[in-house]
């Protein structure tokens, strides 16, 4: 099987470091021209210059949590060409327990994990339609199946993430636009080495014992590489997943319980 991403163009939010920088060096790779999406203009021009033919890309800066600039510049690419791909991804909110969020935690979670992603979307869609071919991929996390202790919040938040993209595979499967979730479990990124520091703040444990507290619950006693986890986005985005379409992809290493 070879995936060829030629005369596409995908759209990778958080593009600039871990799993969303895999995807778009995965895209790259196979023929994609990928538009990077980050806040830190500095990080996209280097992560711009790391990817096969560095010319044939580019890069929109943009806040999830403040999108009215965002959507502007993608509404002003969308208005001359379609963006075939989109791959929606952003971090996570602070953790905590879900009884002590505050109201305003929970609206600037909506606004970077939802209502910005759906935003976007509707400026991609009529492209997609247009060229008969569109990929959508949320990268969320397996707090959709099973929630995660002390992420109260995200569990809320990326639970609400994954049933507005099931509603919208059901609408726009007719027009060949598959949308599908990525849930990956613990992986090697900044996030999960802030989540590893915040568990050593509260329970006093070092470094070392929270890891191995972390990678036992794992059934493959480790933590995912980002490659492994954009491996699952880039077929997703193919031509192979024509018939996939509303499902949650879990890339964990069978640390979920659930089957469903």
């Amino acid at each position: 099987m070879n995936i060829n991403l030629q005369s596409k163009t995908a759209l990778v939010c958080g593009s600039t470091q871990g799993i969303g920088k895999a995807i778009a060096q995965q895209f790259a790779e196979c023929g994609a021209s990928v538009i990077l999406c980050a806040r830190d203009e500095i990080k996209l021009k280097e992560t711009q210059s790391t990817l096969p033919n560095p010319t044939n890309h580019s890069y929109i800066v943009g806040d999830f949590n403040k999108p009215t600039e965002l959507l502007k510049k993608i509404s002003e690419y969308t208005s001359k060409q379609p963006i075939h791909i989109v791959v929606n991804n952003s971090g996570g909110p602070p953790g905590g327990k879900l009884i002590d969020a505050s109201v305003e935690e929970f609206l600037l979670a909506t606004t970077r994990l939802l209502y910005t992603s759906h935003q976007m979307l509707q400026l991609c869609v009529p492209g997609m339609k247009q060229a008969e071919y569109g990929r959508v991929i949320n990268v969320i996390s397996t707090s959709v199946r099973q929630p995660i202790d002390n992420l109260g919040v995200s569990n809320t938040v990326r639970g609400a993430t994954s049933s507005w993209a099931k509603t919208l595979a059901t609408e726009l499967a007719q027009f060949n636009i598959t949308v599908n979730n990525v849930l990956p479990g613990a992986t090697a990124t900044a996030r999960l080495e802030s989540i590893i520091v915040r568990t050593m703040q509260n329970t006093n444990k070092t470094y070392e014992q929270v890891l191995t507290d972390m990678q036992k619950e794992i059934p493959m006693k480790r933590f995912a590489k980002p490659d492994e986890i954009a491996y699952a986005a880039t077929f997703l985005a193919s031509e192979y997943a024509a018939y996939i379409t509303g499902t949650n992809i879990t890339v964990d290493g069978g640390r979920t319980k659930s089957l469903l």
